[in-house]
């Protein structure tokens, strides 16, 4: 007991001590030590909409978009400076983003910064770089007016910055180009400039040059954003309208809501609906995030900030709503598109006893990425499992890094396939489950057409690739090929922009390694939906002593049918373990037999105690072996492990 109290004692003289600098609440503690006034809250009342600024950051994947933040949140005396060393993607927070040195999900961070004597405050949203995420920039910029176009000056301009300038060029935002990393021996920013200016037709002297790395220039970002970004417009006196732009799930306190203020005062306590789900909440807790939760007396036009209204599930959170007082309704805003999942996968349980702690897993995880789509399915040969949707294989990838990092699941990933729009003469199906895809060379199917979706894909790459490009593209079945010169006139050495169209089930794949690898790195690659075209697809199946395992069904194209059946057929055979007897390893279409290969069986020396005689006496003995064996071939089942399927699927190739 005396040890207990002493216990006590030490830590209430922590939590008692002003000087540590550490604020403890319910679900989280931070660090108060960053503001220059700890001990309270900015006053929201003074920050008028003409003293707020929201902007974002926008650049292709690993033009340094978090260091720029970090650097920013530095400057404005948001986060200290560390004494040893920089501080390194603070706005990243999951392990994955830390560990690849990628944005994953998009942060919200307030800063106040004081220019010609006035205290401003810049809600600044940083944003991932990669294609796969281009749904959480999209919501990113709908609660913006401005944004900072950050461009490499080593790499130039890249495929998605042209999609991401378009994007926030098509919502009317204020856009600030910048070239970074100008430090690095291979910059060379009068090109990179040259280029915005012959891409984007931005004037060249309006390019801030900058250093997120080291720091140098970038005080001269904070004050262009408020020079150059307008402020937001809204009246403190009309109702209550706040756009909902992000979620995220707190144990504790449920869905938290990231909104930002159009029009009125939100305070805590007050009674609000949804313009979706038409459902009332109470705002029991507000604030602004700077960069973590710090709580407000209220959120006032044009600011954007956090509110917690006991809502239990995170669907009700719907992204792109209107929220308003309860009895005073408002005129929604226009929302976003949903995401739409673009590649689907199994997930399965190594052990499948452990699919209840798996399926809870995969429901946790759901709350704080709302984008994937969740369907329970069944394997004869894998057992119980969920079907999931992804916008891309790396958000496929990250989920599952995710999923074993933080929940410690052992699980097994069925190959990435596409949804198809299957045609019959009275109905149309989406089937993203090759188990479901019909049979076409069925007459009795009554398939009339099968369609697969494709897209508009944007590849930039040095002109000596350009060769290589084109074959890869025509290789992946890849239709209007168009290109032209990015930078011609600039300098000799000259890049192209090549568009095509081509089906998204060649792009998840090895598409985008074999991008990387044929173009020594330097090509990039960008990708927006074009709909659904008409293809000649088929089901492959895989017979295992002419038995038919479900898990391994995949879907191609008539034209790479026979290739993809020997390859497949091959990897089987090295890792099936051997039986008791022949079995037989087939790939089909139909009842077409494509590609074979036969695993011998294990068989015992039957002859081993007969040392003399005549020969009949043996070949007796193996006549009988002969026969068991044909026997337990008619008899016996082949059982795949799972890790001969970990071993199959675990190679993309």
């Amino acid at each position: 007991m005396t040890t207990v109290s002493r216990w006590h004692r030490a830590c209430l003289k922590v939590l008692e001590r002003p000087s540590c600098g550490v604020i403890y609440t319910r679900s989280r503690y931070y660090n108060t030590s960053t503001r220059k006034d700890a001990s309270k809250p900015p006053l929201m009342e003074s920050f008028t909409c003409d003293l707020l600024r929201n902007f974002s950051i926008i650049a292709h994947i690993d033009h340094g978009k978090s260091t720029l933040a970090d650097r920013l949140l530095e400057l404005t005396g948001t986060i200290q400076k560390k004494q040893s060393g920089k501080n390194e993607q603070v706005l990243d927070k999951l392990k994955v983003e830390r560990e690849r040195g990628i944005t994953v999900k998009a942060q919200t961070a307030s800063m106040i910064y004081t220019f010609h004597g006035k205290e401003h405050m810049l809600n600044l949203i940083d944003t991932p770089g990669h294609v796969d995420f281009a749904w959480e920039v999209s919501r990113s910029l709908a609660a913006c007016q401005g944004a900072l176009l950050l461009v490499d000056a080593s790499q130039g301009v890249q495929a998605q910055s042209i999609s991401v300038f378009h994007n926030a060029r098509e919502r009317g935002l204020t856009i600030i180009p910048i070239l970074n990393k100008i430090d690095l021996p291979a910059a060379q920013p009068e090109r990179i400039a040259a280029q915005m200016q012959s891409t984007f037709g931005i004037n060249p002297s309006d390019i801030i040059h900058i250093s997120a790395k080291t720091g140098k220039g970038v005080e001269s970002i904070l004050e262009a954003i408020v020079d150059r970004i307008p402020p937001p417009v809204g009246s403190t006196g009309a109702p209550l309208k706040a756009f909902l732009f992000d979620s995220l799930y707190d144990r504790y306190r449920g869905v938290i809501s990231l909104v930002n203020i159009q029009e009125g005062i939100l305070r805590r306590g007050d009674k609000i609906t949804s313009c979706h789900t038409r459902k009332k909440y109470e705002v029991t807790e507000l604030g602004i995030m700077h960069p973590e939760e710090i709580s407000t007396d209220s959120l006032r036009p044009g600011q954007v900030g956090y509110i917690a209204c006991n809502m239990k599930e995170s669907s009700e959170a719907h992204i792109g709503d209107t929220l308003h007082r309860v009895g005073q309704p408002v005129e929604p805003m226009p929302g976003f598109q949903p995401a739409k999942a673009m590649v689907f996968a199994g997930v399965f349980p190594v052990d499948s006893s452990d699919f209840p702690k798996l399926e809870e897993s995969i429901k946790r995880l759901t709350l704080t990425d709302r984008s994937v789509t969740v369907q329970r399915e069944s394997s004869s040969a894998l057992g119980q499992g969920c079907r999931l949707g992804f916008l891309g294989t790396l958000h496929m990838d990250v989920f599952r890094q995710r999923l074993e990092d933080e929940y410690d699941a052992n699980i097994i990933i069925t190959a990435p396939t596409v949804p198809y729009k299957v045609i019959y003469r009275d109905r149309e199906v989406f089937v993203s489950n090759p188990t479901e895809f019909p049979e076409t060379s069925d007459t009795a199917s009554r398939v009339k057409e099968i369609q697969e979706p494709v897209v508009k894909a944007s590849i930039i790459v040095p002109e000596e690739y350009f060769g290589d490009m084109m074959e890869l593209c025509f290789s992946h079945r890849a239709e209007d090929l168009d290109h032209r010169y990015l930078d011609a006139g600039i300098n000799t050495s000259s890049r192209i922009i090549l568009t095509c169209i081509l089906p998204l089930s060649e792009i998840v794949t090895d598409f985008f390694d074999q991008l990387k690898s044929r173009s020594s790195g330097f090509a990039s690659f960008d990708y927006e939906d074009a709909g659904y075209r008409h293809s000649d697809l088929a089901k492959m199946s895989f017979l295992l002593n002419s038995k038919p395992v479900d898990a391994l069904a995949i879907i191609v194209h008539r034209s790479s049918q026979d290739t993809i059946a020997r390859q497949w057929v091959k990897k089987l055979h090295k890792v099936i373990p051997r039986q008791m007897f022949e079995v037989p390893i087939q790939a089909a279409i139909g009842k077409k037999i494509l590609a074979r290969e036969t695993l011998s069986a294990l068989r015992a020396d039957v002859t081993a105690g007969l040392y003399g005689g005549h020969y009949e006496r043996k070949m007796k003995h193996l006549e009988n072996q002969k026969e068991g064996k044909r026997k337990m071939k008619k008899m016996g089942s082949v059982d795949l492990p799972q890790e001969a399927f970990f071993d199959i699927l675990s190679n993309k190739k």
